[in-house]
């Protein structure tokens, strides 16, 4: 049983802001609100943007067989097939009717730093194939991280922390960072419209693993959030799209984390969502500024690293479910 569906209105935050006051309150109110907000003024143009979205489209358009070269390995590098993730299984009648593709921090296969979980070479598409296709998406993974790191400093501001909290080595100086594109077939391919009364998603209700998600989205609205996730019947709202600028949310590590899901209504959608974490070794644990005698921690400390590859091991289909790893 659910509520009619509307929309909500977020705060939107410019980076280009010299009053970081106004930008702090703006967050704390978000976080208060939702966990979601816009952020806009960003520094990345249109026309980059707009590049990065086709590039997208043009792996997505590949023949399934060449997509599938590129299966996903063991450190969640690569294509992600429809219906490989389910995000709500207990709501959700198949996986999610989306495919992705995951672009993890780039380090050479000889580096000791390749060994840990989420380190290592990525997977990329032939130059044949797609001439460069890893050029665009290495700067924008370099972009999108340098705007992550701005956000996060207000984030530390709105926490009483100091402005340069989070980029300390073990946070963001040394971060777990994913760029993910991900493409939701419209009905005409899938002959799946989205029916949350029968179990169908473009994405499962869900909350964001780690600490920061910037997504940016083409015109077709999709993203639903849910403020109260204990209200009976819950309230699922639609974010509208931001042209140029990104939805940010904050993730399960900052414990404001607002379920979403992705709803369509048969339109072919695009999106492009960077997570960024902190480092493996970092213990995630409750903040100074958020506990007192009286106001204890509800969790145990644990690190970045494990955390992670639980939740991964979690949400996705076992890889050898997939005839001889790749097809």
């Amino acid at each position: 049983m659910e509520s009619p569906i509307s929309r909500t209105n977020l705060n939107c935050i410019s980076l280009a802001d010299p009053d970081i006051q106004k930008s702090v309150a703006l967050l704390k109110q978000a976080c208060l609100d939702s966990g979601f907000f816009y952020v806009v003024d960003h520094g990345i143009s249109q026309e980059f943007m707009d590049g990065v979205f086709a590039q997208s489209k043009k792996f997505f358009d590949l023949p399934h067989g060449e997509k599938m070269k590129l299966l996903r390995d063991e450190k969640n590098r690569g294509y992600t097939p429809m219906l490989d993730e389910i995000l709500d299984p207990e709501n959700q009648v198949n996986g999610d009717y989306k495919e992705g593709y995951y672009i993890g921090v780039e380090v050479p296969a000889g580096d000791p730093e390749a060994n840990r979980p989420f380190y290592g070479p990525n997977q990329w598409p032939s130059e044949q194939v797609l001439p460069k296709w890893r050029d665009v998406m290495e700067q924008y993974h370099r972009e999108a991280l340098r705007v992550a790191k701005s956000v996060a400093r207000i984030i530390a501001l709105a926490l009483d922390l100091d402005v340069d909290f989070f980029d300390r080595p073990e946070m963001l100086g040394n971060p777990i960072a994913t760029l993910r594109l991900l493409h939701y077939e419209g009905g005409q391919k899938t002959g799946q419209v989205s029916n949350p009364a029968k179990g169908v998603y473009g994405a499962g209700a869900h909350s964001d693993y780690g600490l920061i998600t910037l997504l940016a989205t083409d015109d077709v609205v999709g993203l639903q959030i849910c403020k109260d996730k204990n209200a009976q019947p819950q309230v699922w709202e639609y974010v509208a799209p931001v042209k140029g600028g990104f939805i940010v949310n904050l993730g399960d590590m900052l414990e404001r984390s607002t379920l979403h899901r992705v709803v369509l209504d048969g339109r072919e959608r695009y999106s492009i969502a960077y997570f960024v974490e902190p480092s493996h070794d970092c213990v995630v644990e409750c903040l100074p500024t958020c506990k007192s005698e009286s106001n204890p921690p509800k969790f145990p400390p644990i690190t970045c690293s494990a955390y992670l590859s639980q939740r991964y091991k979690d949400t996705h289909a076992d890889r050898s479910s997939y005839s001889n790893g790749k097809a």
